[in-house]
């Protein structure tokens, strides 16, 4: 289970940015995760877009609505079950996400207003469908690889 949640000012995105960036956060995060490209996956995966109104949002001790319209911020958090999440797998998946932000935006970078948090949600603190979930569960379903699996079960001490 992911959660993406893309905090911006209003307006930033448009429709057909979000739509993009649906998919493609989705797949930014779920590459790294299960260790392969695998449609089914996605079900595990929500993305949220939350705007907030200028004088709702500030950077350098100042409101967006004070700054004007030339204040690119976005706040983007990444929540994951816990896994493997080495080091460069949460590297990954931050360089992932800013590009596909810089894609949909039409951009060549990143700005570097943009910041990504990535946390990692203990093994038995994630809950749906009435119970509390578990990764160790998930790992026979076909949609990590091997390695990755490996991987997952070795950082738990499963």
């Amino acid at each position: 289970m992911t959660i993406i949640t893309v905090n911006t000012p209003t307006g930033r995105l448009n429709l057909e940015q979000r739509r993009a960036l649906a998919e493609t956060l989705t797949d930014a995060v779920l590459v790294p995760e299960v260790g392969q490209f695998t449609p089914p996956a996605r079900v595990g995966f929500q993305v949220h877009f939350v705007e907030r109104r200028p004088d709702m949002m500030a950077i350098d001790g100042r409101l967006l609505a004070d700054i004007g319209p030339d204040a690119d911020v976005m706040a983007i958090d990444v929540a994951v079950m816990d896994g493997d999440w080495r080091q460069e797998v949460r590297t990954a998946v931050i360089e992932r996400v800013l590009a596909a932000l810089a894609d949909a935006c039409g951009l060549a970078e990143p700005a570097p207003s943009w910041w990504v948090n990535f946390r990692v949600i203990d093994e038995g603190s994630w809950g749906s469908s009435g119970g509390v979930l578990s990764v160790l569960s998930l790992l026979d379903t076909g949609v990590f690889t091997e390695e990755k699996a490996k991987a997952i079960r070795a950082a738990l001490g499963a």
